[in-house]
C-alpha cells in the first residue's frame, strides 16, 4: 500500500536512501544529480535515483520506505535540459533526511534538530543552511555514519 506523497527527491546512496526535502527551487534535483554523479565517480560506493520532486513514503516494520509515484518513476528534472529518464530503484529504506534551505541549520546542531519524524518513524536528519552547498555535507555524513 502506498503511503502519503511528499514533496521530495530520493537517491539510494549505498545501502540506504537519502530523502531530500526543501522548498521549490532549493536544489533537490540538483543534489540528487550530484549524488548520482558521486556514485559514478566513486565518491559513493553506489547511487541510484529513487524519486524526483515527489515521493511516496510509508512506515513498515519500524522502517521508513520511499518509492516513486508510478507516473514519475525514473524521471528527473535537469534544469536547462528538461525531464530526463534514468535507471531507478523501485523502493528503499530511508537512512537520512536532508532538509535544504533549513532555517534551523546550525554550525553545531542541537540534538532535537538531528532527527525528523516522518510517518511515525524517526530518521537521522541533516539540516542544510540556505545557499550552502549540500553535497560536501551529505558526503561527509554518509562517510561518518
Amino acid at each position: 500500500m502506498a503511503g502519503p506523497t511528499i514533496h521530495a527527491s530520493a537517491v539510494l546512496a549505498g545501502a540506504r536512501a537519502v530523502l531530500i526535502r526543501g522548498p521549490a527551487g532549493s536544489g533537490k534535483s540538483r543534489l540528487a544529480l550530484a549524488l548520482l554523479d558521486a556514485g559514478d565517480t566513486g565518491l559513493l560506493p553506489f547511487a541510484r535515483l529513487i524519486a524526483d520532486d515527489r515521493a511516496h513514503v510509508e512506515a513498515l516494520n519500524g522502517r521508513l520506505l520511499v518509492h516513486p509515484p508510478a507516473q514519475l518513476a525514473g524521471l528527473i528534472e535537469v534544469r536547462g535540459l528538461g525531464i530526463r529518464r534514468l535507471p531507478f530503484e523501485p523502493r528503499a529504506v530511508v537512512g537520512w533526511v536532508v532538509d535544504l534551505a533549513a532555517p534551523d541549520a546550525d554550525r553545531l546542531p542541537q540534538p532535537e534538530a538531528e532527527t525528523a519524524t516522518i510517518a511515525g518513524i524517526v530518521v537521522t536528519r541533516l539540516a542544510v543552511a540556505p545557499k550552502a552547498d549540500p553535497l560536501p555535507l551529505v558526503l561527509a555524513a554518509l562517510r561518518i555514519n
